[in-house]
């Protein structure tokens, strides 16, 4: 299995099992997540952490992604080691376009604005 699906509330996390996400993989992973998004869920968090190459094909999904979830209300954000980046996603300036986070916590926390407080009554 190359895609698991893991749910933390409202938010869906993709983790992506691919040491290089390309062009073989990437018809199959947007239809994974559209499904997802299908079925109403916006907040959604692709973790790439495993991955050490993306290619273009597999970064024209997630923008395809982004825009879906962006029509919506919601929005999608990475998981991505930046100490390894893909030289595509570099040179195509996508780590600007979008939200990158380097561990899971912070990008599903993102979603509520942090982690939720206390609050004494």
């Amino acid at each position: 299995m190359d895609f698991k699906l893991e749910k933390i509330g409202e938010v869906a996390i993709i983790h992506v099992f691919l040491n290089r996400a390309t062009l073989a993989k990437a018809i199959l992973f947007k239809d994974f997540v559209s499904e997802v998004i299908s079925g109403g869920t916006v907040k959604v968090v692709i973790d790439l952490s495993i991955c050490e190459y993306v290619d273009s094909t597999f970064l024209g999904a997630m923008v395809a992604l982004l825009k879906k979830t962006n029509s919506l209300n919601g929005d999608l954000r990475l998981v991505y080691n930046e100490e390894m980046p893909s030289l595509v996603f570099v040179l195509t300036r996508m780590d600007k376009v979008f939200k990158v986070f380097p561990g899971l916590d912070e990008a599903v926390e993102s979603f509520s604005g942090g982690k939720p407080k206390l609050e004494w009554k």
